[in-house]
């Protein structure tokens, strides 16, 4: 495309993968004068284990920039990308938060892939009175201990990715009767294992939970839990596990043939199907922390899906992971926000003009339509299947897939997700959609 766009142009692109909702008023707080660029600061893992998830993500972000400038820009300014890495920790994290937003200047703030980094990250974007896009990290708590002005979730949190996976199991091999997790040991772990158990005690009572093993974040060697989980012989085991240690816990669970023992279920494993091939076997649960799958069977729009995996796979020679479809959905959230703001012909929109725009906000992800509630949370549809091997991949795919919608698997507005969870009654079974065989 050309560089010499026409105004009117230039605003229909800023509205991402699709059509924008538009709003009936925004804050009358006066707009600011348009900058040259538009300065985002993205955190997310450079380094250590966690790298092979957070990696993806940056090069989705610096893919999608790319396209974005050369379409214009966002409102007619192009991007300029700022990275900061989680893996040194909270402290370093906050330190660079600030920096980029008092320093550098940012005008939005893409945070985190980890849920500490979130809980740390999040109230920064009050303080501060700066846009910020949970982009990756799935804690249920933040929107449902307080409510924010400025921070916005552009996809689903913990209790949707944990309850979807759960139902799945119900639905496709009722007849467990025990139970095993291993989660790491932080507050994705912790708090996704009390979402799981909180529904099963409620869905399926009487389930025997036979071990609770929380290695300690950052474990790269797990034998004595496989020794343990061999011993004990549970029908399923549950990890929620994700990045390098997720890696590292499916190869060493299948040098020793675990996987023949037990169920697995694996809520983040999409992330992982390409990283260790065919030693995950077939007939095992992974989700996608969303309805994120290159081979998705019903996308909303299959050309948008089909031209943004075949141009990360050009750039990365990988396939996208769920970091990578997230930080599109970051993208086309905040291109969304800023055609609605600048709707009205502002020049440009203040930081509140701009945090106005995303309440309710419609967007397209590469293969879902989304909306942002009124509490700042996205809703987003839930992806689980079952692994499969096929000649077609070196690594397994995904089959006898079912798409949960959000408003089946997400707490409502207002309510504190345990206590929700605590509500469910066997009839929501009833209500979960047909699987689609792969195609």
């Amino acid at each position: 495309m050309t560089h010499a766009l026409s105004p009117s142009r230039r605003q229909m692109l800023a509205a991402g993968f699709g059509s924008v909702v538009l709003p009936g008023t925004l804050s009358a707080q006066a707009p600011a004068q348009r900058p040259t660029e538009l300065r985002i600061g993205v955190t997310t893992f450079l380094s250590g284990p966690a790298s092979v998830f957070g990696v993806p993500g940056r090069q989705a972000a610096e893919m999608l920039a790319e396209e974005i400038n050369r379409e214009g820009g966002i409102g007619g300014v192009p991007i300029r990308l700022f990275f900061v890495d989680e893996a040194p920790g909270i402290d370093h994290l906050v330190g660079e938060f600030r920096r980029l937003v008092q320093n550098e200047r940012v005008d939005v703030m893409f945070a985190s892939i980890s849920s500490g980094s979130c809980l740390a990250c999040t109230p920064l974007a009050e303080e501060l009175r700066k846009v910020t896009l949970l982009w990756d990290c799935g804690t249920q708590r933040i929107f449902e201990e307080r409510r924010y002005q400025y921070a916005f979730r552009t996809q689903a949190n913990a209790t949707p990715e944990i309850l979807a996976p759960l139902l799945y199991l119900m639905k496709t091999r009722p007849d467990f009767r025990t139970i095993a997790v291993l989660n790491q040991d932080y507050a994705w772990g912790r708090d996704s294992w009390e979402i799981w158990k909180t529904a099963m005690d409620v869905l399926k009572p009487g389930t025997r939970v036979v071990a609770e093993l929380f290695p300690r974040f950052g474990a790269t060697d797990f034998s004595a839990e496989v020794t343990r989980l061999l011993a004990l012989r549970p029908d399923v085991i549950l990890s929620t596990s994700w990045g390098g240690e997720l890696d590292t816990f499916i190869r060493q669970a299948n040098e020793r043939r675990l996987f023949e023992r037990s169920t697995f279920v694996l809520p983040l494993a999409e992330s992982s199907l390409e990283r260790v091939g065919r030693t995950l076997p077939a007939g095992h649960i992974v989700g996608s922390r969303g309805d994120h799958w290159h081979q998705h069977p019903r996308p909303a729009n299959p050309q948008a899906l089909q031209r943004f995996v075949e141009g990360f796979r050009r750039r990365t020679n990988a396939y996208p992971i769920y970091p990578a479809y997230h930080m599109a959905q970051a993208f086309s959230a905040l291109r969304a926000a800023y055609a609605r703001a600048l709707q009205g012909g502002a020049a440009w929109p203040s930081d509140a003009q701009l945090a106005a725009a995303f309440n309710g906000l419609e967007f397209d992800s590469p293969t879902a339509r989304m909306r942002i509630r009124e509490d700042g949370q996205g809703l987003e549809p839930q992806l689980i299947g079952t692994t499969a091997h096929t000649d077609r991949f070196p690594f397994p795919v995904l089959d006898n897939m079912v798409i949960f919608p959000p408003e089946l698997v997400t707490t409502p507005v207002g309510q504190n997700s345990v206590a929700w969870l605590r509500t469910l009654t066997p009839e929501i079974l009833a209500r979960v959609p047909d699987a689609i065989r792969a195609g």
